[in-house]
């Protein structure tokens, strides 16, 4: 294995915190493999750059020659975390749960190393507990240590609803831990709670305690809040890369450098040098921007999808061309004076909802043959074919 030093170097990049930094060094000075646990919920089928910054975190261990344990929350998912939560979560089927664990793993293996990767599912050992293991297992944690968790509290003062079961989750996914043995643990820096509960549980056991290594919560395109499906503002794993570039070209110049350290493989002393050089103006951020796009693209598309995206990029947007390859819609014969666009923009995959369409047509964001629209129906053109622009990078013809 690598000298600590080197190995704590990688580890390090883009960390936000490390519990406990002396105990690391202490375990990788073994130089034995360390079992290194992350776990996860699949409540969503699709990946976005959010759920890859700890998913990288966890293969560069593998590189390092460590031993990576995915864990599936295939009971816990069931239950649902209330971290970072202002109210319940919806509680889904196991079956939901191990379907969407299908696709996940699917996504996850384009950063992971599938073959070198232990996967395991807490079903295994909690659909098996008796009533009374679970009592034992409640009587680790005392109802005031959980109410210190900051969502709690918050939902407490503001009298909103705290279920008994939102209780449970923290020392589920302890319990974990210790089924585990684990001796490193990852997650989001919003997981630090639920981690340090995975301490607590391995110390009662008369076991090591595992070291608890969180990452940054990524903002979304936004540039202000995490990145997120229900916000709108993601980048998913499985975009196609015109999408992918389109999307991480609208980022603000400040984020670009977090997605740089966090989302690529780009060395630290390149991103530092590029930092500097679009401070004092001798690098411009556009180009910065490019080389952040496609280093995230190439890493789940391939380099030749990465060079042709960043070179429709500059063709639409740069040389304000339309694209060769943009889908097409055939109305239905005889037509209507007025299009729903709303209901349009949903069928062809331009938004999400009605109710993202609606936003993206009040904000300005849709135009007809280059023409702003304002009404959720449109008005048919006399041509016998016109492009609808969603944002910046999304198209349509629609033919009659």
């Amino acid at each position: 294995m690598r000298p600590v030093e080197e190995q704590m170097a990688i580890l390090e990049r883009g960390a936000m915190t490390i519990t406990e930094r002396e105990e690391l060094k202490t375990k990788l000075a073994k130089g034995k493999p360390l079992t290194v646990k992350l776990g996860v919920d699949p409540t969503a089928a699709d990946l976005h750059l959010g759920f890859t910054v700890v998913l990288r975190k966890l293969r560069q261990f593998q590189d390092l020659g460590h031993q990576a344990v995915l864990l599936i929350g295939s009971f816990t998912a069931q239950v649902g975390d209330p971290t970072g939560r202002d109210k319940t979560r919806p509680q889904i089927t196991e079956e939901q749960v191990l379907k969407n664990a299908e696709h996940y793993l699917e996504q996850a293996s384009r950063i992971l190393d599938r073959d070198k990767l232990i996967v395991r599912y807490n079903g295994e050992w909690f659909s098996k507990m008796t009533f009374k293991e679970v009592i034992a297992l409640l009587a680790k944690a005392t109802l005031a240590r959980t109410l210190e968790r900051d969502d709690f509290q918050k939902r407490f003062r503001e009298n909103l609803p705290i279920h008994m079961h939102e209780f449970v989750y923290p020392l589920m996914q302890g319990y974990d831990s210790v089924v585990l043995k684990a001796d490193v643990e990852l997650g989001g820096n919003d997981q630090t709670f639920n981690l340090m509960v995975g301490r607590d549980l391995q110390r009662e056991e008369g076991m090591e305690p595992q070291v608890c290594l969180t990452m940054p919560l990524l903002e979304g395109l936004d540039g202000v809040r995490k990145m997120s499906k229900s916000y709108g503002n993601y980048v998913a794993i499985a975009d196609p890369p015109n999408e992918k570039v389109g999307k991480l070209m609208s980022v603000n110049d400040e984020l670009m450098f977090k997605y740089l350290e966090l989302l690529t493989d780009i060395p630290l002393p390149q991103i530092a040098e590029w930092r500097k050089g679009v401070k004092d103006g001798t690098v411009h951020p556009m180009t910065v921007k490019k080389a952040m796009a496609h280093a995230i693209t190439e890493i789940y598309d391939g380099k030749e999808a990465a060079d042709a995206a960043i070179a429709n990029f500059e063709n639409v947007f740069s040389n304000k061309e339309i694209p060769d390859d943009i889908p097409e819609y055939k109305l239905k014969e005889g037509g209507v004076p007025e299009l729903d666009l709303l209901e349009l923009l949903v069928e062809n995959k331009l938004a999400a909802t009605k109710s993202e369409a609606r936003r993206v047509i009040q904000q300005g964001g849709v135009t007809c043959d280059g023409e702003k629209v304002t009404g959720f129906n449109l008005t048919m053109p006399k041509a016998d074919s016109f492009i609808l622009k969603v944002g910046k990078r999304k198209f349509l013809k629609v033919i009659r």
